[in-house]
């Protein structure tokens, strides 16, 4: 059964850090993109970033480009979005999902078949 869990959110200070960690079970990430998304209240969803399978490769929203990191660990079937420099514009419920793809680079607008169920992350001071 594929599953995946975030945790790592929290209440944080403008210009702190957070890491948001996503597991995965039921299916090994060598062979699916992983995406994060968030969606602030009365907003849509809104990609973030992605990692491709194998190749590791990754992409940003130009928002976050430079503040945010997505990585992968294979050992602990995990992905983690570091986030540094956090604003209140950030302010969101972030998800992660997985697609099956053999592709070399990720796409934030695919259409990702998993998804967990969220973690709150609120800037705010």
């Amino acid at each position: 059964q594929v599953q995946l869990v975030e945790s790592g959110g929290g209440l944080v200070q403008p210009g702190g850090s957070l890491r948001l960690s996503c597991a995965a079970s039921g299916f090994t990430l060598d062979y699916y993109a992983i995406g994060w998304f968030r969606q602030a209240p009365g907003k849509e969803r809104e990609g973030v970033s992605c990692i491709s399978g194998k190749a590791g490769s990754t992409v940003y929203i130009d928002s976050v480009k430079g503040r945010f990191t997505i990585s992968r660990d294979s050992a602990k079937n995990t992905v983690y979005l570091q986030m540094n420099s956090l604003n209140p514009e950030n302010t969101a419920v972030y998800y992660c999902a997985a697609v099956r793809t053999g592709a070399t680079m990720c796409r934030i607008r695919a259409s990702y078949t998993y998804w967990g169920q969220g973690t709150q992350v609120t800037v705010s001071s």
